[in-house]
């Protein structure tokens, strides 16, 4: 039987998210300072904005063409930010809005073949670079550490919008 008390136990967990926390904040930092999808976007050789690469990026990964709410849903962000992007993505032919065959009042957005072709090359990209990073981690390693990241990134979400939810509405 364990003797430890809880208490003892949540200072274990303490100390190690101690630990990690600095790993965090290096890694959010080395994303960020790297300019990792401007550099990304350079040797794509597309000059377009961050947001607009993210819906690009979305609708490439989703597996059917999506509604702005979807879209805005996956990026984490408010429907007329992607609205105002999507304008721009359609002007330049990289991606449209077509009839939804289950509503026919409602626009989805897909892509078209060049901002399937951009996002393909970019994606192809950072995953180049993302798997040059991993290359000497043995298989186990690297499929341990896609499936804890995975939960730690779904789980961290789950509990920050329940605490979203806590939060008493804006006078």
């Amino acid at each position: 039987m364990d003797d430890r008390r809880p208490a003892d136990d949540d200072r274990g967990v303490e100390l190690d998210l101690l630990t990690l926390l600095p790993r965090l904040t290096q890694l959010g930092q080395v994303l960020h300072r790297s300019g990792l999808m401007e550099r990304a976007m350079e040797r794509v050789g597309i000059a377009i904005d961050r947001p607009g690469m993210s819906i690009l990026v979305t609708l490439r990964m989703s597996d059917r063409p999506l509604r702005i709410g979807e879209i805005a849903e996956r990026m984490q962000v408010v429907g007329p930010h992607v609205t105002r992007q999507m304008n721009e993505l359609e002007r330049r032919d990289l991606a449209r809005r077509v009839v939804d065959p289950q509503d026919q009042r409602a626009r989805l957005i897909e892509l078209t073949s060049e901002g399937a072709a951009v996002a393909d090359r970019y994606l192809r990209t950072i995953l180049g670079w993302f798997t040059d990073a991993l290359a000497a981690w043995s298989p186990q390693d690297r499929q341990s550490f896609g499936r804890l990241l995975g939960r730690f990134a779904d789980d961290l979400t789950a509990h920050l919008a329940a605490l979203d939810d806590d939060l008493p509405p804006a006078p």
